[in-house]
Parts: structure tokens; C-alpha cells; sequence
């Protein structure tokens, strides 16, 4: 069965948008995870997944931090490698924008 477009353009733009909430400021992924599933209807356990591997390829680091309300949280954390990474795709996606813009521009 072939994805719907929805989920295709929201798989493909899930780490810019989480690198770009990390921009922001250092977050734990559950707080990333409501913020994404508020904002494009992501769920929690798309985010997990994509946190380790961000991890795996130097894009964000983590560390504990202590939380009044339970056990420590692993916070996340921008690196360099992954500010630059943020900044390539953002540049991509918007070259991107704008072609399908103009194509559909052509059309309407």
C-alpha cells in the first residue's frame, strides 16, 4: 500500500524540524515529541528512534539532568555537526519549496 503524501512529506522533514527545536534550546524528547505531534501530528514513537540516531551520527549529544518530579531526564542537546546539518536542510527545503511552488503555480 503506498503512503499517503501526508506521511511522506512529514518523514522527510522530521529531523529539520526537530534539529530546529533544538535550536532553540536544549529539551527532553518527550517534550519533543508533544511539540512535533502538536505541531505536524508526529507520534512518540517516531521520535526515539530518530533521537538515537541523531545521537549515532553527532547531530545532537545528551546529558542528565535532574528532574523535580522523577528520575533524571536525558536532555538533548545541539552540536555543530548538527547546527550545520540544520542549516543545509533548511537551505534544501527551501530550494525545494520553491520548485514545487512554481510547478504548482503553473497549474492553478
Amino acid at each position: 500500500m503506498v503512503e499517503s503524501l501526508q506521511i511522506q512529506l512529514k518523514k522527510g522533514v522530521l529531523e529539520m524540524c526537530v534539529l530546529a527545536l533544538l535550536s532553540k534550546g536544549d529539551n527532553y524528547a518527550y517534550d519533543i515529541a508533544s511539540r512535533m505531534a502538536e505541531a505536524v501530528g508526529m507520534g512518540e514513537g517516531t521520535i526515539y528512534p530518530l533521537m538515537r540516531r541523531m545521537q549515532n551520527d553527532g547531530l545532537v549529544s545528551t546529558y542528565l539532568q535532574e528532574s523535580g518530579s522523577g528520575p533524571p531526564r536525558k536532555y538533548y542537546k545541539l552540536t555543530k555537526s548538527g547546527a550545520q546539518a540544520l542549516k543545509s536542510q533548511i537551505s534544501d527545503w527551501q530550494t525545494f519549496e520553491t520548485a514545487v511552488r512554481k510547478i504548482l503555480g503553473d497549474v492553478t
